[in-house]
């Protein structure tokens, strides 16, 4: 009986971190100003989680934001497209929302409007991000 479940314990344990990493691979193209460190923060944030990352400089982010369909009240300074959904991340999201997004194939996009200084690539993070979907609603707090 004990073996049987130390099994399951190392079962589901084996198939909890195989379902982040299948999610944690997820390639991701994010256009950013090349004057921008902090985007490059954030990408290096999300490489550390498992993502595949690939950085696009661009001068002209706002075509980049409107042909993506980022409302423009929750721009901020980058903008990210997930390769396997086509949903978009806007700002310095974190990989745990990033991934919530992925399970969440209804919400087209993810924002942290303008430059949180306790987000990926700006600073530590304290508990009280709040990101936000693409209708304005409150989607994560990280």
């Amino acid at each position: 009986m004990q073996r049987f479940f130390a099994f399951g314990l190392l079962a589901a344990a084996l198939g909890a971190s195989l379902s982040v990493h299948a999610q944690a691979g997820e390639a991701v193209t994010v256009y950013q100003d090349p004057n921008c460190g902090c985007c490059h923060g954030w990408a290096e944030h999300m490489r550390a989680e498992g993502f595949d990352v690939r950085e696009v400089p661009s001068s002209d982010m706002a075509a980049i934001k409107a042909r993506l369909g980022v409302p423009m009240e929750l721009a901020s300074c980058h903008t990210a497209r997930l390769e396997s959904s086509g949903q978009v991340v806007e700002g310095h999201v974190p990989a745990s929302a990033v991934r919530k997004l992925l399970a969440s194939k209804d919400t087209r996009g993810a924002a942290a409007p303008g430059m949180p200084l306790n987000s990926p690539g700006m600073g530590p993070m304290d508990g009280n991000l709040v990101t936000l979907d693409f209708d304005g609603r409150p989607f994560s707090r990280d």
